[in-house]
Parts: structure tokens; C-alpha cells; sequence
């Protein structure tokens, strides 16, 4: 593993550079970012992923949604079409991406909309929604054509940015640098405590810029959902193995949380943002029928369940015992208070 990082280091670097190219002339302005009279608030990362966004973008919705007219706008990654796309009944993963399915899914009462190009997106969404006073803009921290109000990063606790490197070596999409485009920086996936020392030395590594703010989140899970009949129950049946499924990018986390149910956590990973296929299907379906113990279950992600649903093949498992987890995510010590005093700051400025 050391040997293959070093020996792509040169890709790295040039990949690297092109990055900073790039920025560089967005920030002499060679490059135009354009600025709307909507406020706009950036939530992404500056790895390939697998840093918690959705959880936080969802908390955003939550936090918002009630006191403003909001959207959320996103490039729809994975989706199988091109241009503007609105979500409504009719929309999939396959049409809009999973995460934004996924948004629309659970709010029904704020428009998501998926577009490649940033900037037709928000235009498009005033045009539909001449009310609409903010737009999440999901995965864009290294959208640059659009100027956001506040910028959100997000880091995982187990893979710090700053101790990356970039593709194809390590993770980052850019050098770390970088990070001082944000105005907040989020440590996600965080264990239950984490100790003033820890923060203090996370801190004192980042070496931040005094207009950045330091928060820290943690996943916490909202029990097991019967993917055949929706039922939702605090915690699984009492079981001897648990078969864990997932398309994301990191699960470490969920199956840390999984293996306090069972005897044996058996893992099936997929790609990021995979759509399942008949030959993935048959994979868990004999991981299953390969476990002779008798009380097993199938899991997997509240993401993966978007892709699920619109898999040809889906009618395969309809009659096995399989929940999905979702989650959501919560602040350690005083930091939802800084986050939601930066927000209504925020607000108080733009409105």
C-alpha cells in the first residue's frame, strides 16, 4: 500500500496542480464566480467522498425548511439523464441521483432539483419558485462558478484531510490547501466523546484561518426500517448473523454500530453510488443462503435503498428479512449553537 502511494505520487501531483491552476484563476478572478440574490450555502468536502454530507445537508433542510423557502441543488451524480431536472412523484435514482432521491423522499415540501451546471440550476429554481430566498448547494465545494454566502467542508475523523493526499495516491480532490476556501469545517463520524484534547490538537494541526469555524458531528442511527413493509422498529431482531450490503463510500462506521446485534457481521461492499444489477442481487442472495445459521438478516443503507428500488431485479429479495438503517447527525458540546448563530448571521446579512 506505502509503495503504491509513493509510486503515484507524480499523478498526484499533477493532478494537484491542475487543481490549484484552476483555483487560482478563479481567484484572480480570471475565472468569473457568480454571485445570486439567493443565499446560497455550500455543503462538500474536499475528498472523493464518504465524509457524511447527506446526513448533513438533511440537518440544513431541518434547520431551515420551516422558517424559509428553501432548495436543494445538486448535480445528481450517478443519474442516468442530463440538464435541469426538478424532483416530483415521478423522479428515481435512476432520473436524479440517489441522494437527491433520497431528499425528495423525505422532503416532500421543499423543492430538489439536480443540475450539472450550477448556475442554470438557480436560475431555473428562482424561475419555477420566484418566492425561493435559499439554495443547499449539495456537493459543491469545488464548484467554483457559483459564489455561496457560507461555505461548509466536511472531514472525516478517520481520514483528516490534512493527513491525506491527493488522487490517485490518497482521496483528496485537490491539495488541502484548499480548505481555506471554507467558513465552517465540520469533523464528522466522530466517536461518542471526544476529548478537549482531541479538539484542541485536531485544531492546532489545521492551523485555520481566523474567519473559520471548527465543529465537530456524529452519526447517530433511527433504528431498522422492513424494506418489504416500512415498518420501523428500535433495533433488529435478535439475530446470529447480520449480512451488511452497501454502495457508499465508507461503512466502517455502520458496521461498528451493527456488530453489537449479532455473532457475525458478514460485509458486501459495492462502489460508491452503485446500481445493483441481476449479478449483485444473486451475491447477496447467496452470501444469505451461504449462512447456516438460522436466525441471519440482510441490511443495508437508506442511500442504497433508492438504487434498490429502481433495480430490475429488485422482486428477488421481496421475501427476505432485509432492514435499512437511517441516520442522522448530531453536535458535540456547544457546537450546533455556533453552527446555528453562524446561519442566522448568515440570514440577518442576506435578507
Amino acid at each position: 500500500m506505502v509503495f503504491r502511494r509513493i509510486s503515484l505520487l507524480p499523478i498526484s501531483i499533477a493532478y494537484g496542480l491542475v487543481t490549484m491552476l484552476r483555483n487560482l484563476l478563479f481567484d484572480m478572478k480570471v475565472l468569473r464566480e457568480k454571485s445570486h440574490d439567493v443565499t446560497v450555502i455550500s455543503v462538500g468536502n474536499l475528498s472523493m467522498g464518504g465524509t457524511g454530507k447527506t446526513p448533513h445537508v438533511e440537518y440544513l433542510v431541518r434547520l431551515l425548511k420551516d422558517r424559509f423557502n428553501i432548495a436543494v441543488l445538486s448535480r445528481g451524480y450517478g443519474r442516468k439523464t442530463k440538464g435541469f431536472r426538478l424532483a416530483d412523484e415521478h423522479t428515481n435514482a435512476f432520473l436524479i441521483g440517489d441522494e437527491p432521491n433520497q431528499y425528495y423522499q423525505k422532503f416532500k415540501d421543499i423543492s430538489v432539483a439536480v443540475d450539472g451546471r450550477r448556475n442554470r440550476g438557480v436560475a431555473k429554481l428562482r424561475e419555477i419558485n420566484p418566492e425561493l430566498n435559499a439554495i443547499i448547494l449539495d456537493d459543491a465545494f469545488q464548484h467554483r462558478w457559483i459564489k455561496p454566502h457560507l461555505s461548509i467542508m466536511l472531514s472525516d475523523f478517520h481520514n483528516l484531510y490534512y493527513k491525506d493526499c491527493v488522487f490517485p495516491s490518497g482521496s483528496l480532490r485537490e491539495f488541502k490547501m484548499g480548505a481555506r476556501r471554507a467558513d465552517i469545517i465540520i469533523i464528522t463520524k466522530t466517536p461518542v466523546v471526544v476529548s478537549p484534547i482531541t479538539r484542541r490538537s485536531i485544531k492546532e494541526e489545521m492551523n485555520l484561518r481566523p474567519y473559520q469555524k471548527l465543529l465537530f458531528s456524529r452519526i447517530q442511527y433511527d433504528g431498522f426500517i422492513s424494506y418489504k413493509t416500512l415498518e420501523k422498529e428500535p433495533k433488529p431482531p435478535k439475530v446470529s448473523s447480520i449480512i451488511l450490503f452497501t454502495g457508499i463510500a465508507n461503512s466502517y462506521p455502520l458496521q461498528d454500530y451493527l456488530k453489537q446485534f449479532c455473532n457475525e457481521l458478514i460485509v458486501i461492499d459495492f462502489p460508491d453510488h452503485h446500481f445493483y444489477k441481476e449479478k449483485d442481487i444473486r451475491l447477496v442472495l447467496k452470501a444469505f443462503d451461504d449462512q447456516f445459521a438460522k436466525n441471519k438478516i440482510l441490511i443495508t443503507t437508506e442511500k442504497d435503498v433508492q438504487r434498490l428500488n429502481v433495480s430490475p431485479k429488485k422482486d428477488l429479495l421481496k421475501d427476505l428479512p432485509i432492514f435499512y438503517v437511517p441516520i442522522h447527525i448530531s453536535f458535540h458540546h456547544d457546537d450546533e449553537d455556533d453552527l446555528k448563530s453562524s446561519i442566522d448571521n448568515l440570514f440577518r446579512k442576506t435578507h
